[in-house]
């Protein structure tokens, strides 16, 4: 069997080339996607223990179920001084911080929690 070239070399290289560009673009971004991608997850709503309502819940890099303990944990933490009042350490090993909008009668906040690569975000609206 002669040798095959010319056009002919073209069209049966054509589709090896085109799958090996592909193969090598797939495990280029899996490589680089993978470590980097946490992606946050929005989870259901614990019972809020006072008078008020948690309005949000996120979590990256732990569980919906953590997520809901630290959210509780927090809100105890900071209505220890009163109703109005701030959690200033630590809840479950996660460094929290809130930023607010208050009015007389209610405190709508936002509270960031972290440990390590693990994030808890919830938003809480407290009547006062």
């Amino acid at each position: 069997m002669p040798p095959v070239t010319g056009p002919r070399i073209r069209l049966l290289a054509a589709p090896v080339v085109c799958l090996g560009l592909a193969a090598l673009a797939l495990s280029g971004t899996a490589a680089v996607a993978s470590p980097v991608a946490r992606a946050a997850r929005n989870c259901s709503l614990p019972r809020y223990p006072g008078l008020g309502y948690f309005t949000s819940l996120s979590v990256s890099g732990t569980s919906c179920a953590t997520g809901a303990k630290v959210a509780v944990a927090y809100y105890h933490c900071r209505t220890r001084s009163g109703v109005a009042g701030r959690c200033h350490g630590s809840v479950l090993g996660y460094k929290c911080s809130e930023h607010r909008n208050s009015i007389p009668t209610e405190i709508d906040a936002r509270v960031t929690c972290t440990r390590g690569h693990a994030t808890v975000i919830h938003t809480y609206q407290q009547n006062t």
